[in-house]
């Protein structure tokens, strides 16, 4: 596809599969939904520690002031234990070495407005770890080996940078992709201090290669606002939960489909991937004894397509100050959190409010989410926090202060939008109601450029979602924010519509868009990178094309460079298709 540079920035949808190798995987013998069930099963919950996700530090300190830092991390094929009654399991992971190397990858913790730069390798062996489909377009090194570019997901990065899905490089960079320029990325860390996380992000591997291991957090601090917060701090206190869902066989082997839902089309895909072992830091339903006491958690769902509805036992509540990359303007106390892949929640819980003596984090969203199938004794479980008795031991000084970051208002900046768009999903079906594939405005991944806003302006983004569940809307570089939910009347004879023209302002949009409003959740009244796009809704969103943060900015780069930026559904993305 040109992606060459337009009137703004270059956004299209992400097309993206299965890896591709010079010697494609054999398919695994068929292993059915009762034995991997049984896998599971067989694994007691509460009985490995959770990790502590190794650190590297994107600056350094020179006579006490931070200065940029160079990283330099790898993509491995190693080993992970993810259970301490799984046998070990082969995966893909980042890390400074081979040694090293870790599922979920180590920490990046950088500072605000420090930049950091990171030179990517790829050790990867010549041919995958994990099933793929021939028949979907992806990466095809022509001497093989397993494709990887990192993109860190809701950062503000030039566009050499971002992780275009066609920059990827192979082994040693023996062969790159056709938008590939540059071994070492930059970022500039200049967007507000939140939390992020970086992933493989390739054409055609996307899926499988985060499925491999190939996730990690990325955290941007600001230690004035952390002084002036006074949230829970420190590496005991202030901990990062990835929580993620993975199915293994039993050689402790991690298992991925290698029979399609439609094998006369694609003979391997199928729509989404869901794990029977809820993973939580590498660890299958961990524990982390915790004093009684106030602890923030840095919540990140990196499963493929598993949403999340988390909640407390024994009476206990979250008070959510942040979500994805961003603070809230005020805390809100909340018994539950919702959570689409690819989105983040930043919580405190306090452990001093309950005279229990354990509390089980727990989940009940259905799968695919909103109707899919009713959790079950396996999946409904996340990790348990085993809560010491007795005082602390360390006074807490900490609170959760009343007020929290502003921001600029997204409803305010709705009047001085320059332009409105309509972006809608839709599902394509076979006769028997099985999913073939799913394009954002009727296009593939390879055809012209069609959204191209310029920097430094604010537009309107209609987001219409004609599909039966709710996707997470992910937009690189850009900050965004829903502001209304309306559901579509007439859902049938509108689509029937928008099949035909592909045109919302034909298909008369504005009256099919009548129907009951739907509050946007406090807890997501923030400026995101991923917003959940609900089935037979339309979504609008406010987006901003500069940096927010305590007022507008313009990027320390040329965002109009090539290859441009992407955006997509965080998990409808794996396989859109021609």
């Amino acid at each position: 596809m040109n992606m060459g540079p337009l009137s703004g920035w270059v956004f299209s949808m992400i097309l993206a599969s299965w890896a591709l190798t010079e010697a494609r995987t054999p398919p695994s013998p068929p292993v059915t939904d009762t034995t991997l069930f049984q896998v599971a099963s067989s694994l007691r919950m509460y009985v490995d520690e959770l990790p502590l996700i190794p650190k590297l530090f994107g600056y350094t300190v020179v006579n006490g002031v931070p200065q940029p830092a160079n990283l330099t991390i790898g993509m491995y094929k190693t080993t992970w234990k993810f259970h301490r009654d799984l046998p070990v399991t082969t995966v893909f992971a980042y890390g400074a070495s081979a040694a090293n190397a870790s599922v979920p990858g180590p920490t990046i913790e950088a500072i605000q407005n420090i930049p950091t730069y990171v030179t990517w390798e790829n050790f990867l062996p010549q041919s995958h770890i994990l099933p793929w489909d021939p028949t979907i377009p992806m990466a095809i090194p022509k001497n093989g080996g397993v494709p990887t570019v990192v993109h860190l997901h809701g950062g503000i990065s030039p566009p050499q940078s971002d992780g275009h899905p066609l920059a990827w490089f192979t082994a040693n960079f023996a062969e790159t992709g056709p938008t590939w320029t540059q071994r070492t990325y930059t970022y500039p860390n200049t967007q507000h201090a939140g939390n992020l996380w970086y992933h493989d992000h390739t054409v055609g591997l996307t899926r499988v290669n985060l499925l491999a291991g190939l996730i990690a957090p990325y955290i941007i601090r600001n230690v004035s606002l952390d002084a002036r917060l006074n949230l829970p701090l420190g590496p005991v206190f202030d901990r990062v939960l990835m929580i993620f869902d993975r199915s293994f066989n039993s050689d402790g082997s991690l298992y991925m489909n290698s029979t399609g839902v439609n094998p006369t089309i694609h003979p391997q895909w199928q729509p989404e991937y869901f794990g029977d072992a809820v993973i939580v830091n590498g660890k299958a339903w961990p524990y982390l004894r915790v004093e009684r006491r106030r602890y923030r958690f840095r919540i990140i769902n990196t499963s493929n397509a598993r949403f999340f509805r988390l909640s407390l036992t024994n009476n206990l509540a979250f008070t959510q100050i942040g979500s994805d990359g961003s603070y809230l303007p005020n805390p809100v106390a909340t018994q539950a959190i919702v959570l689409g892949p690819a989105e983040g929640a930043d919580v405190v819980v306090d452990f001093s409010t309950t005279a229990a003596s354990e509390s089980v984090l727990t989940n009940d969203a259905p799968y695919p989410y909103p109707g899919g199938n009713a959790v079950d004794q396996l999946n409904s479980k996340v990790m348990k926090f085993i809560i010491q008795p007795g005082a602390p031991s360390q006074t807490d000084h900490s609170h959760v202060p009343p007020n929290l970051k502003t921001y600029p208002i997204a409803s305010n900046a709705i009047g001085g939008a320059n332009t409105t768009r309509y972006i809608t999903l839709y599902e394509y079906l076979t006769p028997a109601g099985t999913s073939t594939h799913l394009y954002i405005n009727g296009l593939r991944f390879e055809d012209p450029v069609t959204e191209t806003p310029r920097a430094g302006t604010t537009e309107v983004w209609e987001v219409i979602n004609l599909t039966s569940d709710n996707h997470p809307f992910h937009m690189h570089l850009a900050a965004f924010q829903a502001v209304k939910i309306q559901q579509l009347v007439d859902l049938a004879g509108f689509t029937s519509c928008m099949t035909r023209l592909n045109d919302a302002i034909l298909c008369n949009i504005t009256s099919h868009a009548t129907g009951p409003l739907v509050d946007v959740p406090p807890t997501e009244r923030t400026w995101k990178n991923v917003v959940k796009m609900a089935p037979g809704y339309k979504t609008t969103l406010v987006v901003q094309f500069f940096v927010v943060d305590n007022a507008h900015s313009p990027y320390p780069f040329d965002p109009t460079a090539e290859p441009g930026y992407v955006y997509h559904c965080h998990f409808r993305v794996l396989y859109y298709f021609v």
